[in-house]
C-alpha cells in the first residue's frame, strides 16, 4: 500500500477573515504552523511516514469552521475518538485558529469532516 489514499485534513476558522478581519496571509500562517506542528508531533507515525514518502503528491483537504465553537467541537469529537491532531492556538492572544489531523487513510478519517465545507475567502 502506498501513500495515495492517505490524506491530511486542515480546518481553519473562516470568521478570522470574514468577521475579525485578519489578513489572509496571517490565517494561512496559522494553517502552516499547525501542519508543521502535527508533522513534528507524529513524525514517527506509520501513516505520516508513508505520507511524506512522495512529497510531490501529498493530499491535503483544507476546510473551514465557521467560528471557534465549531472548531472546538471538532477537537472534542476527535479527542473522543482518539484521532491524533493538533489544535493551533495563536499566542499571546490565546485564540484557537486552526486544527490539523495527522495523515490518515481517507476511509478512516473523512467521516469526521463531512459537515465542513472547503475553505474559501
Amino acid at each position: 500500500m502506498n501513500g495515495s489514499n492517505i490524506v491530511q485534513y486542515v480546518v481553519v476558522r473562516s470568521d478570522l477573515i470574514k468577521s475579525l478581519e485578519w489578513p489572509v496571509g496571517a490565517v494561512i500562517a496559522q494553517a502552516c504552523h499547525a501542519v508543521t506542528a502535527v508533522t513534528h508531533l507524529f513524525y514517527v507515525d506509520e501513516h505520516t511516514q508513508r505520507y511524506l514518502e512522495d512529497l510531490d503528491n501529498m493530499h491535503k483537504v483544507v476546510l473551514e469552521a465557521s467560528d471557534e465553537k465549531n472548531l472546538i467541537g471538532l477537537k472534542d469529537k476527535l479527542e473522543e475518538n482518539n484521532v491524533k491532531h493538533k489544535l493551533w492556538i495563536e499566542q499571546p492572544e490565546n485564540i484557537p485558529t486552526c486544527l490539523v489531523v495527522k495523515p490518515y487513510p481517507k476511509e478512516d478519517i473523512q467521516k469526521y469532516f463531512k459537515k465542513f465545507k472547503l475553505f474559501k475567502t
